[in-house]
């Protein structure tokens, strides 16, 4: 077996709230309970969508949480050429394509086939950046509209992926078998955006192999993408990881703790409450003693007490 090296990637849009804590800590405590490394990279690939200074708020406040990483930060907005060079690969396969189609051009290619077979206009595939297309949109089947070329008057926006109706599978240590049907599911996927920015599933996958990331635990917001990933690391000759998805932290209406379900931060300051609180959600039933313990005292409980099959098999769980 190669040496244990996980991994917490989280993105720099606003600052570290409870669902994020959970990722952060699952994905530690699986690493060091293990005896490897726990790695960090900050996904800081859409300046649109990132708040000023979030960056450096993250790891301040993993750093009061007690959380400290092996090596130095790896930065997704300084790895351009890594992701060149991935792309180049692919192009030089024929396996992308360039793309003129815009999303208001997809969404009514949707409507119009769901008016006409009166069926539902979208198909949903939940993860960062869905299709590529953008951080935080649910990714429409693409219809295939350039695979063949783009039409007279039309000017290329984005390369897209080539996709197969072959059915990707794994194994997720704590959800089971998944599978996922990319052509009919998802479509031929975004690599490049119309804004020239790199799409989260080149990214993270060209990262994860460049860090040897041997095991992915995150949050099962990002299950759906696993597949797309799958195919990716095939098609570029990269390692697959193993892969455990946490359940993603909800609120009252069922939706993700995130910035824009204003999820408050996790107080850098008495950063102890918040961590009982994970490990309640995780299933490893902190004594009450621990309310009272000191930041290094809880994080030798959580490590000595770490159970994975204490975690629930379920996708999302309300936040305590």
């Amino acid at each position: 077996m190669s040496p244990y090296r996980g991994r917490f990637a989280p993105s720099p849009t606003g600052p570290l709230h409870f669902g994020s804590l959970v990722a952060a800590a699952g994905s530690y405590l699986a690493a060091k309970s293990r005896g490897g490394e726990w790695l960090l990279r900050m996904e800081d690939l859409d300046p649109p969508r990132e708040q000023a200074g979030a960056a450096d708020a993250i790891l301040r406040t993993l750093e009061a949480c007690g959380l400290h990483w092996d090596g130095a930060v790896m930065y997704q907005s300084r790895r351009g050429a890594a992701y060149a060079a991935a792309l180049a690969r692919l192009q030089a396969q024929g396996l992308v394509y360039p793309c003129a189609c815009t999303r208001r051009e997809i969404a009514d290619s949707h409507l119009n086939f769901a008016r006409s077979a009166h069926d539902t206009p979208f198909a949903h595939a939940s993860g960062r950046g869905g299709g590529g297309e953008g951080p935080g949109d649910a990714a429409r089947v693409y219809p295939g509209t350039c695979r063949n070329g783009i039409a007279p008057g039309k000017t290329p926006r984005a390369w897209r992926l080539r996709v197969d109706d072959t059915p990707v599978s794994f194994q997720d240590a704590l959800q089971g078998k998944q599978g996922q049907d990319l052509a009919a599911e998802v479509g031929d996927f975004v690599l490049l955006r119309a804004d020239g920015l790199y799409a989260y599933q080149l990214a993270v996958v060209v990262d994860d192999a460049e860090q040897g990331i041997s095991d992915v635990v995150r949050g099962a917001d990002l299950l759906n993408s696993t597949p797309r990933q799958i195919y990716l690391q095939h098609l570029l000759g990269l390692p697959t990881p193993r892969y455990l998805h946490l359940p993603a932290a909800v609120n009252a209406d069922g939706e993700k703790l995130s910035k824009q379900t204003l999820a408050p931060p996790v107080d850098a300051r008495d950063p102890l409450p918040a961590l009982v609180q994970v490990m309640e959600f995780l299933g490893q039933a902190p004594p009450q003693q621990l309310r009272r313990a000191t930041v290094a005292e809880f994080w030798k409980w959580a490590l000595a007490n770490w159970k994975t099959e204490r975690i629930a098999r379920r996708p999302g769980l309300p936040a305590l």
